[in-house]
This record gives C-alpha cells, sequence and structure tokens, in this order.
C-alpha cells in the first residue's frame, strides 16, 4: 500500500505563482467577516443561487442532467425524483444542505465520508451507497478519434478502507498542528482521495463536497455564496489535465501535487473575486473609470440599479436571461432589472432575441467577435448536427449565417423537428429554444412550411 506522509508538507518550497496565490486568497479572507455583515437578506439568496448552481455543475460534470424547472424544483425539495438523474440530483442536494448547516460538527474521518456517501446515493438504485467499491476501477479517457485509453488506475479494492484511513489520519493530524497553510493541504488531501477512488459511483461528486467541507472548516466560506463547483465546470478541461499531471507517479509516492494545488487555488481566487463583486453590487456600489488631470483610474461610486445592472451583464460571456442578472442583483427588484435591460437594449449596448420566457440577451460587443458567436450558435442550437457559415459586415459584426445539413432538405426536416423536441424536453436555457427556432426558420427558408409539419415528422419526409 502507498505511503502517505503530509508533514513532508512542512518544510515544502512552494513556487512564487502558489505563495502569489496564497497571499490573494489571505487577502479576500481578511475582508470576508466584513462582507458578512452586509445586507443578511440579499446574502441569503447568493446562498439559495449557488445552492442551485452547485448541484446543477456537480452533477452535470459527470453527465448527470435534467431540465431547468425540474432542477430548480428539486433543489427547493418541491417535487420528488422521477428517474435516476434525478435521484443522484435529490442525493447531492442532501448532502451539500448537511455541508452547509453542519460543517463545524463534521469531523474528517473514513466512517463521516462513508456516511455522506451512503447519503449522495441513498434515492439511486444501485444500493452501493455507503460502500467501497468491491471491483477494480479505471479512469479511462477518449482520445480524439473516439478510442478509450485507461489514463489512471486507482488503488484495488483491498487497499481502499486503509488508504482512505490514511489519508483522514494524515489531514487531521496537520490540520491540528496548523504548521501548513490549509489551502494547500486540502488540495493534497482531495488530489490523494481521488487517486484512491474508493467507490464504485460518486466519487467526483464526493471530492466537490469534501472541497466545500474542508474549506468552511478552514474559514473559507465564498464557496457557500459562489458556486465554487460551477467554477470547476466551466474549466473541467484544465481540472482533469492538472490531476493526470498531478498523478503521475502517485501509486510510488513520486507524485507531485502542485498541478492540481494551483488549479484548486486558482478557482477558490476567483470565487472570492466574484463574491468581491456580488457585494460591491449588494452595497449599491461600481467601479467606474474616471478621468482626473488627464489621468485614468479606477474608482467606486454609489450605483442605480441601471449600473448595477450593466456591471453585471460586463461580466456575463455568451447569452444570457433576466433571471441571471436577477440572481446576481438581488439587492434590486425584477422589475428594476427587466427596464435597465430595456434601456441598454434600447441604448444598442445589448442584443436581444427572442420573446416571453424564451427571451435572452447577448452584449453588442461579442457580436464583433466572429468565433465567439459562431460558438455560442453551434453550442446552444445545432450541436454536431449540422455545419454553418457565416458573413460579417465591415466592422466584423455578424451580418448573416447559413446553416448546412449533409444529407439534404428531407432528412434535415426530421432531424430539426426531433431536434426541438429534445430540446422541449431538456432544454437548460430559455434562450435555447428560440436560437433553435432561428435555425429552422433559415434553414427551410419558410417558417410556416416547417410549422405545418412540426408535429408529423414523417409527413415532411414525404
Amino acid at each position: 500500500m502507498r505511503n502517505f506522509d503530509y508533514s513532508k508538507y512542512k518544510t515544502c518550497r512552494w513556487d512564487n505563482e502558489t505563495l502569489n496565490y496564497l497571499a490573494r486568497i489571505h487577502e479576500y479572507k481578511g475582508k470576508q467577516d466584513l462582507f458578512l455583515r452586509q445586507k443578511p437578506l440579499e446574502l441569503e439568496k447568493l446562498v439559495e443561487v449557488a445552492k442551485v448552481q452547485s448541484i446543477e455543475s456537480s452533477n452535470r460534470i459527470e453527465g448527470i442532467v435534467t431540465t431547468s424547472t425540474r432542477l430548480g424544483q428539486l433543489a427547493k425539495e418541491k417535487t420528488a425524483p422521477r428517474n435516476r438523474n434525478e435521484k443522484e440530483i435529490a442525493g447531492y442536494r442532501d448532502v451539500l444542505r448537511t455541508v452547509h448547516e453542519n460543517y463545524e460538527f463534521i469531523p474528517v474521518t473514513e466512517n463521516v465520508i462513508l456516511q455522506l456517501h451512503r447519503d449522495l446515493m441513498q434515492y439511486a438504485d444501485t444500493g452501493n451507497g455507503g460502500q467501497y467499491k468491491t471491483a477494480q476501477n479505471y479512469l479511462r479517457e477518449t482520445r480524439p478519434d473516439g478510442t478509450e485509453f485507461i489514463r489512471f488506475t486507482p488503488v484495488p479494492p483491498y487497499e481502499t478502507g486503509p488508504c482512505v484511513r490514511a489519508v483522514c489520519e494524515n489531514y487531521r493530524r496537520i490540520a491540528e498542528d496548523s504548521s501548513v497553510d490549509s489551502l494547500l493541504v486540502i488540495p493534497v488531501f482531495l488530489h490523494d482521495f481521488l487517486c484512491i477512488h474508493p467507490f464504485d459511483d460518486g466519487n467526483g461528486r464526493m471530492s466537490r463536497l469534501l472541497t466545500l467541507l474542508l474549506l468552511y472548516q478552514a474559514g473559507y466560506m465564498a464557496g457557500k455564496y459562489i458556486s465554487i463547483e460551477k467554477h470547476i465546470e466551466k474549466t473541467k478541461d484544465t481540472y482533469y489535465d492538472a490531476l493526470g499531471k498531478a498523478s503521475a507517479g502517485w501509486h510510488e509516492g513520486k507524485d507531485d501535487p502542485t498541478p492540481f494545488v494551483k488549479y484548486m487555488l486558482g478557482v477558490v481566487l476567483a470565487c472570492y473575486r466574484e463574491f468581491e463583486t456580488r457585494m460591491e453590487l449588494i452595497g449599491g456600489k461600481t467601479k467606474i473609470t474616471e478621468t482626473s488631470q488627464g489621468k485614468k483610474k479606477l474608482v467606486t461610486a454609489k450605483s442605480s440599479a441601471y449600473d448595477i445592472v450593466k456591471a453585471s451583464v460586463d461580466g456575463k460571456i455568451g447569452k444570457f436571461t433576466k433571471r441571471e442578472i436577477a440572481d446576481i442583483c438581488p439587492s434590486i427588484s425584477e422589475k428594476s432589472v427587466e427596464s435597465s435591460l430595456k434601456k441598454l437594449v434600447d441604448e444598442g449596448y445589448l442584443k436581444k432575441h427572442g420573446a416571453g420566457k424564451n427571451t435572452f440577451y447577448i452584449s453588442d460587443s461579442q457580436y464583433k467577435n466572429r468565433h465567439e458567436y459562431s460558438a455560442i450558435l453551434i453550442e446552444n442550437s445545432i450541436g454536431l448536427m449540422f455545419s454553418g457559415t457565416y458573413t460579417t459586415d465591415e466592422e466584423g459584426m455578424v451580418d448573416s449565417f447559413t446553416i448546412e445539413y449533409p444529407e439534404g432538405p428531407e432528412k434535415a426536416v426530421e432531424a430539426l423537428w426531433h431536434l426541438q423536441q429534445e430540446y422541449n424536453e431538456s432544454c437548460h436555457n430559455d434562450g435555447e429554444r428560440s436560437i433553435v427556432q432561428e435555425v429552422i426558420d433559415e434553414y427551410i427558408g419558410d417558417p410556416m412550411f416547417y410549422a405545418h409539419y412540426a408535429d408529423t415528422p414523417d409527413a415532411a419526409i414525404e
């Protein structure tokens, strides 16, 4: 069995990049108490938003998804899970609540990890919740050509229990000793946990729940208000790359966890930055550029609802909805958000798409980047089923796009019909449906032609 000795990190020399991460996170942590004394009602709303995002993102990383409506209902316990995915989402919700409400009283022990896994899998039909793996598992990766290979082989089943006990004991000792910064030891523990991979299912989700638990216990609370899981999902390719580099030589004790430590520090720092921005918005302040004596400087000024919404919009990439902006701005009413978005559209600062529940916005500046616009269109509407070409005007703004389907128009009608049915069931964002319809209208040429066959794809093919 591999030997674990966290005391070696007492004398470990970390590079300047890692130390810089630590210094900046410590600075944000110093402001944390001040932030948390502000606007408790708005902070509670941030908690609720972060919970939903955490439940969604942590499960989506593992391919566990449901519709936005169902997710919201499950997160608030307003409905019962209907299928396997929703059962696993409900399990994550319950353990996340346990961590949020009881982190101060949850020791890091083998039994606790087993109990948390039991609760994570309590609604699933597998019957293996709270039990270690009984067969060897493997971490597989898929090459661009579709072939699979084994990226890493975790410990065998008979070593799993002893390894989990060893890493828990090592973590507790070094945490109580306080001789190594907890921000360094937490990623080391998580890295070892993922290399052990103790369960048949749920290892990734358990690692993210343990991330929150250990950070909260160490006094780093940003993840309660800003979803750490969402930041991990947004950078999951980097996450897997860092984990792969850190795990080289792990079985022989020759691994270097630095890549994974840096990755996790970057995630924590990103959450603190976003938290500070949200708190400034809640406090009615935004940063603006002011010119004095010919020099530009960034200053903080009291904000109107319009200023708050505009600052929130500036922080968004890709398309977004009114609900997303309202979640970011809990200090102002939804009506104020709506009127501010309308003003930004009227000013040409935003582009509005769709109508009613399908409305979404894109910053006008994003249209000037042809590649970003193409990515938004392809990723959120037509996936890999179509190819497309785009034209731009003299200013570089996308002014038209053409959708092509390689198997011809008859198959295209059938494919478009199935595509819309799929989106009606599983669309994650209200704006996606309207993009799909835009693509349909653009490709078919006559929207009424498609509407005629909307419920009868077989007739369309004939």
